[in-house]
């Protein structure tokens, strides 16, 4: 029976047109070869496309079955950069990394929450420096016993600082609040920051990986993404720059935050440089540049909650004041929670058009910018808006702020100091007293 069927077999094939053969097993062995190669069909075959369409611009259109088809470029390239992040996170996470936190308590209740949630907790084994003056807000520190870590917390009176002669060359009092003692007063909070970091690797003895040092009434908005870690390179962000560079925040590995937060015992170097009437944003430009210090800008997703009022519309050295509301990223722009008065074209408009792009231009395009009327107190209702736009968890507790009784206040005061390695503040029931005093809070 099977030399049967053998005979059979061999006279179907010899009856069989060779021409059916060939066009048989032409796109038979054109899907093996493709098959077989098929990351890069055409990578040892560079040539077929024009064997294939020889008088064309066809485009050669190829069903890898039965394989996947790769993603369109822009996701592969999307799906990259988020494995490089996820990978810089990691290696983050086993750094050193120091977060240098100064200024004011303010609005404490509204910047510090996102504060812990986007940068300290994100970074769980970074260390927190705190260095403040005390005022009738500290009490709101209080808030920071939730974070991960603590290695330092200076809570001080500020005393008058001496004016020397060369800060009087080098700086100038045009547009501070306070003139040049303003101006000494930020770089005394700044670098004294430096100073406690400077102590505790000292008494522990090891090195910092990396700096972070940004401000008490910063919102976040978002987490600080792993890209703005730089090796031999200072980010900044851009806009808010006033002429020099945006000063409101700065991330570098030890050597580079050495230069930047020098503030005070850098200025005889700038004025041996010649450097004359520098304010806070061209002071710090100037020190990266003789310190010889590369920065690099890029967009950060936080604001400055501000109580101070601006003109609006802004004039051409004008201070445009963000509505909480925007999309951002925001890169340390003034702002407030307040319903948008300025949106889209508008904004173009006025921020666009009429501000000096060197001055207090910040970012704008797409959409990202909705501008309030900030000539004014905040607008009633504004703790509505904060607590859309921050979520449940963090307007929780901007309330329980507002209720907290002395005898809280003082045991998370006590939790945060027990918690906190070097520890330089005012006893915890003075601090609670400067600003809760005797008002009866709601229970």
């Amino acid at each position: 029976m099977v030399r049967n069927l053998k005979t059979m077999l061999l006279k179907w094939a010899s009856d069989l047109d060779w021409r059916f053969l060939i066009l048989i097993l032409t796109p038979l062995s054109l899907f093996i070869f493709i098959s077989l190669s098929y990351t890069n069909p055409f990578s040892s075959f560079p040539n077929l496309k024009t064997l294939l369409h020889p008088n064309t611009n066809q485009t050669l259109t190829l069903t890898l079955t039965p394989f996947q088809s790769p993603p369109p470029r822009s996701n592969r390239t999307s799906d990259l950069e988020s494995a490089w992040i996820k990978k810089k996170k990691i290696k983050l996470d086993r750094s050193r990394i120091a977060i240098c936190l100064v200024g004011g308590a303010r609005r404490f209740e509204l910047t510090g929450p996102s504060l812990i949630e986007n940068v300290l907790k994100f970074y769980p084994n970074s260390d927190l420096f705190l260095h403040s003056p005390l005022d009738s807000g500290s009490f709101k520190f209080s808030l920071l016993k939730t974070a991960p870590r603590i290695a330092g917390v200076r809570i001080f009176s500020p005393d008058r600082l001496p004016e020397t002669e060369s800060q009087a060359r080098v700086l100038t009092a045009r547009n501070s609040p306070n003139g040049i003692q303003g101006l000494l007063q930020y770089f005394n909070l700044v670098e004294g920051c430096l100073t406690m970091i400077n102590t505790y690797q000292t008494q522990h003895n090891f090195t910092y990986d990396w700096v972070v040092r940004t401000r008490v009434d910063g919102y976040w908005s978002a987490p600080l993404s792993p890209e703005n870690f730089v090796a031999g390179e200072y980010l900044v962000p851009p806009g808010s720059s006033y002429g020099g560079l945006n000063d409101r925040l700065g991330i570098g590995d030890l050597k580079t935050s050495t230069a930047a937060l020098s503030r005070l015992s850098l200025i005889p170097k700038l004025d041996a440089a010649g450097y004359r009437n520098l304010n806070s944003e061209t002071a710090y430009r100037a020190q990266l540049t003789v310190e010889g210090v590369t920065h690099r800008l890029n967009r950060l997703p936080f604001c400055i909650v501000t109580d101070r009022t601006y003109e609006y519309p802004p004039a051409r050295f004008g201070v445009p004041v963000a509505s909480l509301m925007s999309p951002g990223p925001l890169s340390g722009a003034k702002c407030r929670p307040c319903r948008p008065v300025c949106v889209g074209p508008c904004v173009a408009d006025v921020v666009g058009a009429v501000l000096d792009p060197g001055w207090s231009w910040t970012d704008w395009e797409n959409g990202t910018l909705e501008l309030c009327d900030a000539h004014g107190e905040w607008e009633k209702g504004w703790e509505r808006i904060f607590d859309w736009v921050a979520g449940e968890k963090i307007a929780a507790v901007r309330k329980r702020i507002g209720r907290l009784r002395m005898e809280e206040c003082v045991a998370d005061l006590e939790e945060m100091r027990r918690r906190t390695v070097l520890w330089d503040a005012p006893k915890a029931d003075e601090i609670c007293r400067a600003g809760l005093g005797s008002v009866v809070r709601p229970v």
